[in-house]
């Protein structure tokens, strides 16, 4: 049963750093690309970072400079950090962690898993 468990989140003050983890199990992750998404109340969930397969890192304009996203690999399990640092109140959402591959074996299958999120408050 794949499994992706984020934790980390809380309130904070502006300025303020939070370091977010998501624990992924259930399956090899190791072609996965695995990414930071937010949803803020009204607003579409976004991207916030991501690594892809070969361990590169993307992040949003509104993110670079402040965040970091990094990856661990142990066994079958692997755990995804988000660093936040310089917190601003407009990074106040739920956080959740993605896990998504798409492969090509005559069709193509896309394996798309979701955590449960984790709420980020960022007072001003």
């Amino acid at each position: 049963q794949v499994q992706l468990v984020e934790s980390g989140g809380g309130l904070v003050q502006a300025g303020g750093s939070l370091r977010l983890s998501c624990a992924a199990s259930g399956r090899t992750f190791s072609s996965y690309a695995m990414g930071w998404y937010r949803q803020a109340p009204g607003n579409q969930r976004e991207l916030v970072a991501l690594i892809d397969g070969n361990g590169g890192p993307t992040y949003a304009e509104s993110v670079k400079g402040r965040f970091t996203i990094s990856q661990v690999n142990a066994n079958t399990k692997k755990t995804v950090y988000l660093q936040m640092n310089s917190l601003e109140p407009e990074d106040t959402a739920v956080y959740y962690c993605n896990a998504k591959r798409t492969i090509y074996d005559g069709a193509t299958k896309t394996f798309d898993y979701w955590g449960q999120g984790t709420q980020v408050t960022v007072s001003s």
